[in-house]
């Protein structure tokens, strides 16, 4: 399976594994699955710990670094973008909308608890 981190995904997988359920675990364990990023999660990740809200010890871009290694990167270009203003969300939040179109146009599962992109029946979830 070809799988898309949502940015909280990331964040515990690599903080606090102990939050991912036993299904997700076990796909980000699964040697035979791709895991793939967005940018959008390195921004997002980036803004949480300037904001405070991600705790992270040291250089938060070297943490960022650390945290992507072994992943591929879903790249940000005009299809992802026209693809997050045509999909159906109940929300507006832009990292949402570019998470969710990269998953479409690579054609990746969304791993995600967010119930508002789980909920999204254009989308592809674990």
């Amino acid at each position: 399976m070809r799988l898309l981190l949502d940015t909280h995904i990331l964040v515990w997988a690599r903080l606090f594994p102990e939050q991912l359920s036993d299904a997700v675990t076990e796909a980000l364990q699964d040697e035979e699955n791709e895991l793939w990023y967005s940018p959008i999660s390195v921004w997002e990740m980036l803004l949480l710990a300037e904001k405070k809200r991600l705790k992270i010890k040291g250089d938060p871009y070297r943490w960022v670094e650390r945290a992507l290694d072994g992943l591929r990167e879903a790249p940000l270009n005009r299809h992802v973008a026209m693809e997050s203003r045509r999909l159906h969300l109940p929300h507006k939040d832009p990292g949402d909308r570019f998470i969710a179109a990269t998953a479409m146009v690579y054609d990746l599962v969304l791993v995600t608890v967010d119930r508002k992109l789980v909920e999204c029946a254009e989308l592809k979830s674990l």
